[in-house]
């Protein structure tokens, strides 16, 4: 126990300087960027679902929620909000980096959930239409719940640099701690056989884990992918429906209710859907 306990503070304090450097580069990009990204999706037309895709996997403060609001007073389409929602990588990024992960398999996952992203965001348009705007919503408000629901975007790029590392690197030591326990009592190879063998039970685990609304359910696909514990199939499942809070601001700004379900399942469907096939062709590569 010792050990175990040694070996997850060891792990952790490493990857300090990584995350804090990551989310300072990710708060300038937000203060930099934030509003002209927010008005290229009001802006985007039926380009929505391919600018909304592309700019997901760019990683920025609430870019979820604010899809949300902006498709609450329809500015932007559902498909735009899909695309934004399957690509948006969360806290994904700054884990993959901080643990020094393959440039090349950083690039993959985060062009694979934007190509998801603006498909279906395409074909939702193509088979339910356009949905015109019909109010305006105001960037300040957007902000507001940015700054309540996730990110505390006004208080300073350091400050919320800071805060995001902590609050990460807590969250990565939990869950590093009990992956370590798991390892010493079950075993390595026991562990990844009990999941990795299991192509269809693995993303439909991995997809109910990234519909937590909020960073903790990408940190925890994340890290069970890096220790090998996932396959990319079930990894991609969680990481395709994990939104961040954007699924949380919809419920509380859009009040269509069945809309909102919808919309989850829906998610939930082409995230788990996305994965079993990723994990299928991944195993009949191999």
């Amino acid at each position: 126990m010792p050990e175990v306990i040694i070996d997850t503070l060891l792990d952790v304090i490493k990857l300090l300087p990584f995350l804090l450097l990551t989310y300072l580069a990710m708060e300038y990009l937000e203060h930099k960027a934030g509003e002209k990204t927010e008005g290229l999706m009001r802006k985007a037309g039926r380009f929505g679902p391919v600018i909304g895709g592309a700019l997901g996997i760019v990683p920025q403060c609430g870019f979820s929620t604010a899809a949300s609001n902006l498709y609450a007073g329809r500015v932007i389409t559902l498909g735009t909000l899909m695309a934004v929602y399957l690509s948006t990588s969360d806290e994904m990024l700054p884990v993959l980096i901080s643990e020094k992960a393959p440039l090349k398999s950083i690039a993959g996952i985060l062009l694979a959930k934007a190509g998801i992203g603006i498909a279906a965001g395409l074909l939702t348009d193509l088979l339910l239409g356009r949905k015109g705007a019909r109010a305006h919503i105001h960037g300040s408000h957007i902000h507001e719940i940015c700054e309540h629901e996730h990110c505390r975007c006004e208080k300073g790029i350091f400050r919320s640099a800071l805060s995001h590392t902590v609050r990460i690197a807590l969250f990565i030591l939990f869950i590093t701690f009990l992956l370590n326990l798991l390892l010493f009592f079950v075993g390595e190879e026991a562990l990844a056989n009990l999941i990795l063998n299991r192509p269809l039970a693995g993303p439909l685990l991995a997809g109910l884990v990234g519909l937590i609304p909020n960073c903790a359910g990408s940190v925890v696909i994340t890290q069970l992918y890096l220790e090998g514990i996932i396959g990319i199939g079930s990894a991609m499942a969680g990481l395709l429906t994990g939104s961040g809070v954007g699924l949380l601001v919809l419920f509380r700004v859009n009040h269509h209710k069945k809309e909102n379900m919808g919309i989850l399942a829906a998610l939930y469907g082409i995230g788990v859907l996305s994965g079993i096939v990723i994990e299928l062709v991944t195993m009949a590569v191999a």
